[in-house]
């Protein structure tokens, strides 16, 4: 009877051994966060998200509001917040003060990366950064502004203006359709301070254009070296929205944050 019993405990110990192993999380690929910034939408994502999901990484394209840096950073943060798994934020243009604002105080964020992205220092504005060094043309090419009931004004490129100014490396079937649907930010988006700078804390990452024309190269550069970025990748020919016309090297940029973020 005493060895049928210590056999007995054996089993159960060895079993429950292989149930608690069993139940011991796998390595778990970090979920990417796209935000979108002004004048495009979370399909301006499509091209990078094919890529990600096909190399195995969970995907979120928020559906950023554009209605303000700290709103907008608070929806987003909400995202993040519903994630389980460690969480790489990527942000395009007015996209990247989200991140930047989002993510501070958030443990599971392990890198951000800043495509064709502000990244504000605390109290600057994107309005300010996209005119601190020349070469924006974006000004000329905005329609009036619409009035918005609640307050404040909307803006909108110009449809016919759109491709040139946004989009010149896009087809120009792909491009119409993008003016078309594209989303519109609020004038005091654009000039609301920033009041954190996750960069600071939070290793980065930086791609874009040499033919941006929202964003100048020159401010992107400045704004990559002030962060310390981890890599900076400079795509020749592209234009504001690299990650439509290129979207392999913005994946692999991606992808290769997630992978520092992971060790």
């Amino acid at each position: 009877m005493k060895r049928l019993l210590a056999g007995l405990a054996i089993a159960v110990s060895v079993s429950g051994n292989v149930y608690a192993q069993s139940e011991k999380p796998a390595n778990v690929q970090p979920t990417i966060v796209l935000v979108h910034g002004a004048f495009a939408d979370s399909s301006s994502w499509n091209g990078v998200v094919k890529i990600l999901e096909k190399d195995g990484y969970p995907v979120v394209a928020a559906a950023n509001p554009l209605r303000g840096v700290a709103t907008d950073a608070q929806y987003v943060a909400d995202i993040v917040s519903g994630i389980t798994s460690p969480v790489i934020l990527v942000g395009h243009s007015y996209g990247g003060s989200v991140i930047s604002e989002t993510a501070d105080g958030h443990a599971n964020v392990g890198a951000l990366v800043y495509v064709a992205a502000f990244a504000p220092e605390v109290g600057e504005t994107a309005a300010a950064l996209a005119g601190k060094f020349p070469g924006s043309t974006l000004a000329p090419t905005l329609a009036p502004p619409v009035p918005l009931s609640c307050g404040g004004k909307d803006l909108y490129i110009r449809q016919e203006k759109f491709r040139d100014q946004f989009a010149t490396d896009v087809s120009i079937p792909d491009a119409k359709l993008m003016a078309a649907t594209q989303r519109p930010i609020t004038e005091a988006a654009l000039n609301e301070a920033q009041t954190a700078a996750a960069w600071k804390t939070i290793p980065s990452w930086f791609i874009y254009g040499n033919k941006d024309k929202n964003i100048p190269p020159q401010a992107s550069a400045f704004m990559a070296e002030r962060a310390h970025a981890r890599e900076t990748v400079v795509v020749k020919g592209a234009s504001h929205v690299v990650m439509v016309s290129n979207p392999e090297p913005v994946a692999r940029l991606i992808e290769k944050a997630a992978a520092e973020a992971s060790r």
